[in-house]
């Protein structure tokens, strides 16, 4: 996996170059192994990636910094160690109040970055390999102490490219971008085991301005989930995700949705387009929010507002073939007229 210095979006007719600005040219630009990185596949680089990390950080005023991943057998880091302990916990989302699987803190994740600009995470189809198992376990044996981490998590940053890679085995969530504007993922392939808990390939979260675009996604959970937070502590953030694209995505999951509205949408959601979703061997196309809570504070009368979904040229085929509409206040959804096999179902549509 290797960055790009001036990276591109394709111009081309339909596509999400409209959703970024120019990034500025990466004056400084060094591989992991300056910093002393092994990549055998069995030598922990944690410290070596928070040296370089620390390190390029101090070039934020001068354009900012490429930290490139050269080609071997494999850079493990924290993400990939059997050692909770490399894994540090972190704070509660405001918009959740709590880690969304377990009280308290969340572990943190692999890639994560807070108040970031110009982020690039892109490479010629390198592999990020989560060896989410061990947390997959901790799940199904109950012995989960801590929410789990996401492959990757961006928080309050804006202008985002995630392209050309291949993330598997993320243990939580794949990639979170929350908080953030202007944010382009495309031309990624994303890969979990169809029984893995909780693996949902991309779930843009109280986010505005997000492009999805030529995906492939194989996980245990929704494909995409557009989320804006938890009951009480979503609906006090007020922090909706608005003008969401998603286009050309494929790809299935036995158990959930190829498009997901929540399950977390108590912040609303606003303005969203999918467009040429081939999902096949899925329990559905396109799914409500699921019926648990945080704590005892939140108000069964509370309904998120969804406004503004339009949905085209879709293709179900075989068992994915229902559109379930959430428990919410839906103030328009659209069908193209193109749209194929789609059988509704309604729950309390307002």
């Amino acid at each position: 996996m290797s960055g790009l210095s001036e990276p591109g979006v394709s111009g081309d007719v339909g596509s999400c170059v409209g959703f970024l600005r120019e990034f500025p040219r990466r004056e400084v630009v060094m591989s992991i192994e300056d910093f002393g990185g092994v990549g055998d596949g069995k030598t922990s680089n944690t410290d070596t990636f928070r040296k370089a990390i620390r390190y390029m950080q101090r070039f934020g005023d001068r354009g900012g910094s490429q930290l490139n991943l050269p080609r071997g057998d494999g850079l493990r880091g924290a993400l990939t160690s059997p050692d909770p302990k490399e894994w540090p916990i972190v704070e509660p989302l405001p918009s959740y109040g709590r880690g969304r699987e377990r009280l308290g803190g969340r572990h943190i994740s692999l890639i994560h970055g807070n108040g970031l600009t110009n982020v690039v995470i892109t490479g010629h189809n390198g592999t990020i390999d989560g060896q989410g198992k061990m947390w997959w376990e901790l799940w199904w044996n109950r012995t989960l102490k801590h929410t789990r981490g996401h492959l990757v998590e961006l928080m309050n940053s804006h202008n985002i490219l995630i392209s050309n890679l291949t993330f598997r085995n993320s243990p939580f969530w794949t990639i979170h971008p929350v908080y953030c504007s202007n944010v382009v993922v495309k031309d990624m392939t994303i890969l979990a085991p169809l029984n893995a808990p909780n693996t949902d390939g991309i779930d843009p979260d109280s986010s505005t301005n997000v492009c999805i675009e030529d995906c492939y996604i194989e996980s245990g959970d929704d494909l995409v989930a557009v989320k804006s937070g938890w009951d009480q502590y979503g609906i006090k953030m007020a922090h909706p995700s608005s003008n969401i694209v998603v286009k050309r995505v494929s790809g299935t999951t036995p158990t959930c949705s190829g498009v997901g509205i929540g399950s977390e949408m108590s912040g609303g959601i606003f303005n969203v387009t999918i467009e040429d979703l081939h999902v096949w061997d899925s329990a559905a196309g396109f799914s409500r929010g699921s019926n648990d809570h945080p704590d005892e504070g939140w108000d069964p009368n509370a309904m998120p507002i969804v406004k503004g979904v339009s949905i085209s040229n879709v293709d179900l085929p075989k068992r994915s073939s229902q559109c379930l509409v959430p428990s919410c206040r839906i103030m328009s959804i659209h069908l193209g007229v193109h749209t194929l096999k789609l059988q509704w179902s309604m729950w309390k549509v307002f």
